[in-house]
């Protein structure tokens, strides 16, 4: 038997609110002129004119949204956990579609899906639904690799929450795929991680996966 939930108490800040406050904080923390002087250097290099009209604010908007962007570099994923009991709560809990968006480290260019994630409380311990997004959201901020991603998510519920076991898959497009190289724009890399039983129990794993790749 599957659950899936997708209702939570409200947080002491509202969702507009705390976004707000992490963007601030990560403006704060990154070095931004020094963004804006850089973001120059290739203007310059490429052949452009950092001065004519339509680049003049090139540099400090590029500086902006890197710091909205990279955010994730400045917060700890575990910081994002909130868990409850529920005693009688010992079956699956997913939540699916979660929308991200991310930056190759390669190229430096978008890759943008959606993750899935499936988990089995141990003794209780339910984590709250929205922070299970907010820690794809964290782990999405930053120069990364599709495969770590996942394999981070999937650790991070393991060493918090100590579930009995956690199924997660990210279906993501990479536009250093699309844009450039071979350029085969649609098409999607698809990765997964599993830990626990989801991983040990040939049943668990495929009611895991079932449930993740349901008709929607």
């Amino acid at each position: 038997m599957t659950t899936d939930r997708n209702q939570e108490p409200a947080d002491g800040l509202s969702a507009e609110a705390a976004d707000k406050s992490r963007k601030r904080k990560a403006r704060e923390e990154m070095d931004l002129p020094r963004i804006e002087r850089a973001v120059r250097e290739i203007l310059c290099a490429v052949g452009e004119d950092p001065e004519r009209e339509g680049l003049l604010e090139t540099p400090r908007r590029v500086a902006r949204m890197y710091a909205e962007v990279f955010a994730g570099l400045h917060r700890d994923p575990m910081d994002e956990i909130k868990t409850f009991h529920e005693a009688d709560h010992d079956e699956m809990v997913m939540v699916g579609d979660i929308p991200f968006y991310s930056m190759c480290e390669h190229h430096l260019v978008p890759f943008f899906g959606k993750a899935h994630v499936v988990y089995i409380p141990k003794e209780g311990r339910i984590l709250g639904l929205s922070k299970i997004a907010r820690v794809v959201d964290t782990l999405a901020r930053r120069p990364q690799l599709q495969e770590r991603m996942t394999s981070r998510i999937a650790d991070i519920l393991m060493e918090s929450v100590e579930p009995r076991g956690v199924a997660v898959v990210v279906e993501a497009e990479h536009l250093c795929m699309t844009m450039r190289g071979i350029k085969k724009p649609g098409s999607k890399t698809v990765t997964s991680a599993l830990r626990g039983i989801c991983r040990s129990d040939a049943r668990t794993r495929a009611e895991a996966l079932a449930l993740i790749n349901r008709p929607r």
